[in-house]
Formats: C-alpha cells, structure tokens, sequence
C-alpha cells in the first residue's frame, strides 16, 4: 500500500483511502508499552480485491506502528553504513567459529539437562566460558580495544 505522509492516510490496492481512526497503546508481554495508529478503509464493499486484501467482514483496518517504523529504518541505515557492513563481516566469521569450538574443543554434544529454563542456563554458562576464554587469550596476546578490520571514526 502506497502511504501519504502529508494527509497521514495509506492508498489501498483498489485506490481508496485508509484513514486514521484512533490510537491504540498496546503492552507487550515483555512489559513494553507502544502506540499504534488504526487506519481504516473508507468503504470496502464491492471491492474486487476484498477477498485477498482482507478477512475482515467490514473494511479493511490496518494497525501500524511509527515508532516501529522509524527504529527499522535507524537501523538498516547503521546496517548499510560502512561502519556497519564491518561490523557484519566481523560477525559473519566469529559466528560459526564459536559452534566450531564449543562441540570440537569444549567436547559439547548435548545438553545435560531438560527444560527450556535448565537448557537456557546451560548455553549461557557455556557462552559465557567461552567468552571468558576468548577474552584472556586477548589479553595475554595484548589485542584488546582491536578489531579485525579498522573502523572509521566517522560512520
């Protein structure tokens, strides 16, 4: 759907205008409070695209978040700077190496105990054993504050 940032309404597939209807604060589980903008579509019925565009028995309402929007744009610009495509080819290769070490050097193969609270547990104590170590063979080598590749001051 195409968004019209002046008027603040979105153009459904069929040309009609989806219009603010109120705001909505919503709590997540986590305890995260958010305020969504409910849009609804001015009149749905006899819209050849009703069937794919919605279930909905009246017109089409969409529920959008700005915060949210504005947070995913932040951050696929960090991502796409070149401070942050560093940053990912650093982790593209640390990523599969820590796998590597916990089941060939560590000698894991399975979780000792049971549970989702127990299994969490056991991979922390292991993420952070494997940590730990990484970090002291930094410190006896004297690579600290370094990184695989330069980083620019500005980004």
């Amino acid at each position: 759907m195409g968004y019209d940032q002046e008027s603040d309404t979105y153009i459904c597939h069929a040309g009609k205008e989806l219009r603010v209807i109120y705001l909505k604060k919503q709590r997540s589980k986590s305890g995260y409070e958010s305020e969504v903008t409910v849009y609804e579509c001015e009149d749905c019925t006899g819209c050849p695209y009703k069937e794919k565009c919605t279930k909905a028995k009246g017109n089409k309402r969409l529920y959008v978040s700005k915060s949210f929007l504005e947070k995913r744009e932040e951050s696929y610009q960090n991502i796409q700077s070149e401070k942050g495509i560093k940053y990912r080819m650093n982790r593209s290769i640390q990523v599969e190496g820590a796998f590597g070490v916990l089941k060939n050097d560590y000698g894991f193969e399975r979780f000792l105990l049971r549970g989702k609270k127990k299994v969490k547990l056991e991979i922390l104590l292991l993420s952070m054993g494997y940590n730990l170590n990484k970090l002291h063979r930094k410190i006896q080598n004297e690579r600290t504050g370094r990184y695989l590749f330069d980083l620019k001051a500005s980004a």
